[in-house]
């Protein structure tokens, strides 16, 4: 099969979002992973634009071991000098130079005539030979140029050295059939682009919500490279989103006759990084990487997919980074996915308790936008009787802050009235608490997820903890409540010590 150059520009067109402002450190971080993702080319910045931007440019471009690293550059001799510099020590280096071609640009924009535009483009690509001989030229607005143009400045910049020619649809106007037809054109009227094995890539925006259709319409016409971001970020609406068109190709593979060299598996995290470091939350509901990407919650496709997988997903959560399906447990679900999810959490019911349990679920549900792990496991254990009245905390009291060891007095009642107290230090508050618990119930388990949130505003807010506990092949929630955080995190580990006393009476009674 044909290869697809992926040409990653998150830190170029990407970073240009309005409040997406990346440090030099956090750029060099993502270019990291971007080369061990497998991207081809990393468009790193635009080094005229800022000595910031020069420097970060010139960092990736001595590091990067895989990917070549381009610098962006106007056709203008400062700019292309300045590139050059940037990338002067890039194991593999390129400059990247457009120039607006399109009659609305070259009229308003430039004010230029067709042959200045020609001749400044030439120019710009012998000087930039200079420095690499890897050169992409992009004639700005291309899918908005006359088709006869468009062949002239094409011919015209091949000649003088150019070996990548991207047709970017800049303003995101474009249609997938007319869009794939350029590239046909260019191909059949240009044979100088085979002969001198000139690639064609692609770079498309989503201001009609078409940039990756644009782009896999122009890899079905003869693109092999195609320019994009994690996340589809960029100007205005966005760019292509280079998860679903590495995945579209990965996916339909009986297809396209082209795929990428791109670990499938480092789709994910990298999503998350960008994500966090841009600021630039991904929309649940978004192809590849958003949160329901690969969850569901109508109790059908629950069904399908717990019988097999591929019913209603046509990806595994996998081969993307994700560890598995979510079935998204409220209104819409079955029987089938909450019988699935109890005996996940460690429970063993007979059919007379399953569905009362099922109808309880289902008047909860109705009540709750989504039903959590801990929500049906507070159900259940109210239901079966067995996780009340263990262990109760009673008092606590916390030392912590400046240059005090933090410590912890727990006192805790047992099932049968009795009061016991001890104390314990730790490397913070939550864990000198946790620590003192431990001791007192004698049981230990490893601390895997804690989380606290507030659920009521003012300064009297009601503050929610929840944990997760791994113990021996259990994994138990608690939660707890409390206008002290430090009182809710004490109840919520409690919490999930009660439960893991109720599994081990479970299994203990064989339900």
């Amino acid at each position: 099969m044909n290869t697809v150059r992926i040409f990653d520009t998150t830190l170029r067109d990407g970073e240009q979002s309005p409040g997406a402002t990346l440090t030099q450190s956090e750029k060099l971080e993502i270019a990291r992973q971007l080369d061990l993702m497998g991207v081809d080319i990393i468009e790193a910045g635009f080094p005229i634009s800022s000595n910031g931007d020069f420097e970060s440019v010139q960092i990736i471009a001595g590091e990067m071991q895989n990917s070549t690293v381009c610098g962006l550059a106007r056709s203008i001799p400062k700019d292309i000098d300045r590139a050059g510099e940037a990338i002067k020590h890039a194991k593999q280096g390129r400059i990247h130079i457009f120039c607006a071609t399109s009659k609305i640009h070259r009229e308003h924009k430039l004010r230029k005539g067709k042959e200045e535009i020609i001749r400044i483009s030439v120019e710009s690509i012998q000087q930039a030979l200079q420095y690499t001989r890897d050169i992409e030229f992009s004639p700005e607005d291309a899918s908005r140029t006359e088709l006869e143009f468009l062949e002239e400045i094409v011919q015209a910049v091949i000649e003088a050295g150019a070996t990548t020619i991207n047709l970017p649809d800049t303003v995101g106007y474009a249609m997938p059939r007319t869009y794939g037809e350029m590239f046909a054109h260019l191909l059949k009227k240009l044979p100088i682009i085979q002969q001198r094995n000139v690639i064609l890539s692609a770079h498309c925006h989503d201001d009609l919500g078409l940039a990756v259709a644009n782009s896999l319409a122009a890899i079905e016409n003869g693109a092999r490279q195609v320019e994009c971001t994690i996340n589809g970020i960029g100007e205005r609406a966005g760019n292509a989103a280079l998860e679903e068109i590495v995945m579209a190709l990965h996916t339909r593979k009986d297809f396209f006759t082209a795929t990428s060299r791109v670990d499938t598996t480092k789709i994910v995290p990298v999503s998350r990084m960008v994500s966090k470091l841009t600021g630039l939350t991904v929309q649940r509901n978004k192809a590849i990487v958003g949160e329901n990407a690969f969850a569901h919650e109508s109790g059908i496709h629950q069904d399908g997919v717990l019988k097999k997988r591929e019913t209603y997903e046509i990806m595994d959560p996998a081969s993307v980074g994700l560890a598995k399906t979510s079935l998204v447990l409220g209104k819409h679900s079955g029987r089938h996915a909450f019988k699935d999810r109890t005996i996940y959490l460690g429970y063993k019911l007979t059919e007379p308790q399953l569905e009362l349990a099922f109808n309880q679920f289902k008047t909860l549900a109705d009540k709750k936008k989504e039903v959590f792990d801990e929500d049906i496991e507070a159900l259940i254990d109210d239901q079966l009787k067995i996780a009340h009245g263990l262990w109760e905390l009673v008092g606590l009291q916390v030392t912590a802050g400046g240059n005090t060891v933090p410590t912890a007095t727990v006192t805790l009642r047992d099932s049968n009235g009795q009061t016991v107290m001890d104390a314990s230090v730790g490397d913070g508050p939550v864990d000198a608490i946790y620590s003192a618990i431990q001791r007192l119930t004698g049981i230990k388990a490893t601390l895997t997820d804690y989380r606290i949130r507030s659920v009521s505003k003012g300064k009297d807010a009601l503050g929610e903890a929840h944990v997760e506990l791994t113990h021996s092949e259990h994994k138990i929630h608690g939660r707890g409540l409390s206008t002290d955080v430090m009182e809710a995190s004490a109840k919520a580990y409690i919490a999930a010590i009660n439960r893991l006393r109720g599994i081990s009476t479970r299994e203990q009674l064989s339900l």
